[in-house]
């Protein structure tokens, strides 16, 4: 069960103790833990709005953000501001964009970014609750969370060293794409808006891929983080429509 625990240590803050450094290849594994992950911080987010049905909408909207970026520690925001930072900064030259992307200061382009997702992701919360369709939260930790396997599963890593590249060195190719389509039949329960929010997400994925190849030839561990942040916002919205 190592990679389970390394994947739940890696995208939340729940208490997660490891009992040594894991290996390469764990960290590898972890990647098919990351869906499940995903689910339990949408059912989260769920049991937590039904906790709060007494309260006003835009106060629900608010704890349940404020819930949804700290149980991952902000670690996604953290790669979408460093990601626009370099985007903007790199003037569509590789190498400065990925130089920009290890700094770890946010500049101003990070900041209004950040801003703007966030103050989209509330008025989304809102107008889902108005909606009555508290329910659909769960879908959207579950498929940001999906993304990212199939991130490294179909695009090469170009930044040498650290978690990401043990990531991409040792996912399982194999299990991966079974897992993924089995996730996938699973988001289905919950009808027609869960096959919205699959083709909406779809559509931002390949999207994002191409701009990702085009700029570094890749992906990295900040584009990763933008990856998910920006999927969850746009099928958010989609859902929230």
């Amino acid at each position: 069960m190592t990679p389970w625990w390394v994947a739940l240590q890696f995208l939340t803050r729940l208490p997660v103790r490891l009992a040594g450094m894991p290996s390469p290849q764990q960290i590898g594994r972890s990647l098919l833990w990351y869906p499940l992950v995903g689910l339990l911080i949408g059912l989260l987010l769920f049991a937590l709005q039904q906790l709060l049905g007494g309260l006003s909408l835009m106060l629900q909207a608010a704890l349940l953000l404020a819930v949804w970026v700290g149980v991952s520690g902000g670690l996604h925001l953290d790669g979408l501001a460093d990601s626009a930072d370099a985007w903007v900064g790199g003037y569509g030259d590789r190498e400065r964009t990925l130089e920009i992307m290890k700094d770890p200061r946010s500049g101003p382009i990070a900041v209004v970014v950040l801003v703007l997702l966030l103050l989209l992701k509330f008025a989304e919360l809102v107008s889902l609750l108005e909606n009555g369709a508290g329910a659909l939260l769960v879908l959207l930790p579950w498929i940001g969370r999906g993304v990212l396997p199939l991130l490294f599963l179909t695009t090469p890593y170009v930044r040498q060293g650290g978690l990401g590249q043990a990531l991409a060195e040792h996912l399982p190719r194999q299990q991966l794409p079974w897992l993924l389509a089995v996730h996938a039949v699973l988001m289905l329960l919950f009808g027609w808006p869960a096959l919205l929010a699959l083709l909406v997400a779809g559509g931002v994925f390949i999207w994002l891929r191409m701009l990702m190849l085009k700029r570094l030839g890749g992906a990295t561990g900040d584009t990763a983080g933008a990856l998910l942040e920006i999927v969850e916002c746009v099928v958010l919205v989609a859902l929230a429509c």
